[in-house]
């Protein structure tokens, strides 16, 4: 039941609990929408917990009575390859659902965290790099698509993902 699930932000010491949910989610949810020849090489680096978004403050995660994680996700000011942008803009980074959790309006209820905090901190604007299975989800809550892009995982190894963007 969702009343038993607390959404509480991350730690450093959630990294086994967000790698293990990364690992589970991503090869289930994203093989219909990817070729293997993309995910043999995409997913032992986008299966993986970034230890400074887990200490940020703004990356939350969804966890069930017993301590399990259900889902992740948050936001930062800065852009997930890097860099810095407008402080009047934020990204939306690593959302995942456990494969047994989605459509139980978990990334949904992170993502609305996400924006309230956003929001008060000066934002204005939120974007997001979607997996193409994830986009109908981002477009749901109000993500326009700005078109498809290619991510830079390390030299050589690009993901496929779609830029989106929404007004808060």
């Amino acid at each position: 039941m969702v009343d038993e699930i607390v959404i509480r932000p991350t730690s450093g010491a959630d990294l086994p609990a967000i790698d293990a949910l990364l690992g589970a989610s991503y090869p289930a949810l994203l093989k219909a929408d990817y070729p293997a020849s993309i995910l043999v090489t995409c997913l032992p680096i986008i299966s993986r917990a970034r230890p400074e978004l887990l200490r940020c403050g703004s990356y939350y995660m969804a966890e069930d009575a017993d301590g399990q994680a259900l889902a992740a996700g948050g936001w930062t000011h800065g852009a997930p390859q890097g860099g810095v942008g407008p402080r009047d803009v934020g990204h939306i980074r690593h959302v995942v659902t456990h494969p047994s959790a989605t459509r139980r309006g978990l990334a949904r209820s992170i993502l609305q965290r996400s924006f309230g905090a956003a929001k008060a901190s000066g934002v204005r604007w939120m974007m997001c790099q979607s997996t193409r299975t994830a986009e109908p989800f981002y477009t749901a809550m109000g993500f326009q698509r700005r078109g498809e892009i290619d991510i830079l995982l390390r030299p050589g190894i690009a993901f496929p993902a779609v830029e989106m963007i929404r007004a808060l």
